[in-house]
């Protein structure tokens, strides 16, 4: 059979394993899985995806049922916009090639009905992936892939012809995350070659002598090393605790502020107690209302922000974001039509500004933003007093 140069073929224990490496916005990436899975007939077809994000694939209505509330509460913020911002870059390229992002895997689970073969679901599961590289970054390089993400996301920049003709034979979103591991080593490992080692395990588990594997081109020569190589993948699954110090860590902050507090006023007998006061609360306040105005915060949220910050940053349990979250919810009231605009709104800067349910989440991070640094500065502020 003729497959195409996109199709690797790879044999082993008798078993034959057809990978197909797809570019996820290419309408010829989703002739190649329709024609491989027709001339190869397998018992099995494995896809590029999990549960969760099968089923959000499935459900073009599974934004309307996002409730802001729950997101804030259950601090899954930075994780929507996160999912956000892939969605906005993959459909914004999409649009542009007039492929809808993920049509190949589509093509892949109706070929498979077609010819009846068993699908499989063979990639981890993506809050598994996500959590595991959130782990990995330190503060600093969280801010700088939020960063990446909402440039590559919301840029305004036009795609020419000839940059067009190129992506229709490449794996952007494969491209990006590579990007991230050249700029950022430590996320190569739960992004990249975990996945790469999940991806051709699950192939190989899969039933049948004949299994057609549906992935992003970047995965196969990662794939290709793997086979027939023992793999833990309830190990691979498994989101690592916080060490030890992370969860002490938290309270260092609130506790060198009330040491402070304490320290000054004992031994200058109260006489520097306000200027302290003021050290702490002006930045925390004002850096917080700030960021909250730039986000493009309602009025009483970025109040709520100005008094809440000095409070919530001496208490690591809840976070200035989530009480100005909620508030801007409320003020806002987000309706069902806010969240079934998301897929179409969240491609540019204006389009998240414009809508009022990611207008909230922006809010939310921003609050916490300007907050923790304010908590930087007002600590920066209260050590001189230590040392008097």
């Amino acid at each position: 059979m003729d497959l195409g140069p996109n199709v690797t073929v790879l044999e082993r224990d008798g078993r034959t394993f057809y990978l197909v490496g797809t570019a996820h916005i290419s309408q010829r990436s989703v002739e190649d899985v329709r024609r491989t899975i027709e001339l190869v007939k397998p018992d099995t077809v494995c896809i590029e995806l999990d549960a969760t994000r099968f089923e959000a694939m499935m459900d073009p209505d599974r934004w309307r049922k996002l409730d802001v509330f729950q997101v804030i509460k259950q601090k899954k913020v930075l994780f929507v916009l996160a999912q956000l911002a892939l969605s906005g870059y993959q459909r914004r390229l999409g649009d542009a090639l007039g492929v809808k992002p993920g049509a190949e895997m589509l093509e892949a689970v109706e070929a498979a009905k077609d010819v009846g073969a068993e699908v499989v679901l063979a990639d981890r599961d993506i809050q598994a992936t996500l959590k595991r590289t959130w782990r990995n970054l330190g503060f600093f390089d969280k801010l700088k892939v939020l960063g990446a993400l909402g440039g590559a996301s919301f840029s305004r920049e036009e795609i020419s012809e000839e940059e067009l003709e190129k992506l229709k034979d490449r794996d952007t979103l494969t491209e990006m995350m590579n990007a991230f591991a050249e700029q950022l080593p430590q996320v190569k490992a739960p992004l990249i070659d975990e996945r790469d080692v999940y991806l051709m395990a699950s192939t190989e588990r899969a039933p049948g002598d004949s299994v057609v594997s549906v992935v992003g081109a970047g995965h196969v020569p990662g794939m290709i090393t793997r086979l027939g190589k023992d793999a833990d993948l309830e190990a691979l699954t498994v989101i690592p605790p916080p060490k030890w110090w992370v969860g002490w860590l938290k309270w260092v902050i609130p506790a060198l502020v009330l040491g402070a507090f304490y320290y000054g006023y004992s031994k200058h007998g109260g006489e520097n107690l306000s200027y302290m006061l003021l050290g702490w609360v002006i930045p925390n306040s004002v850096l917080a209302a700030l960021f909250t105005a730039l986000a493009g915060g309602k009025l009483l949220s970025i109040m709520a922000a100005f008094v809440a910050s000095p409070i919530t940053s001496l208490n690591p349990t809840i976070g200035a974001g989530m009480v100005v979250g909620l508030l801007e919810a409320w003020l806002r009231k987000p309706t069902v039509e806010d969240a079934e605009a998301i897929p179409e709104q969240a491609t540019n800067l204006k389009g998240v500004y414009a809508n009022r349910f990611t207008r909230v989440l922006l809010v939310a991070v921003a609050a916490n933003l300007g907050s923790a640094l304010g908590a930087y500065v007002g600590l920066g502020l209260l050590v001189p007093y230590f040392l008097k």
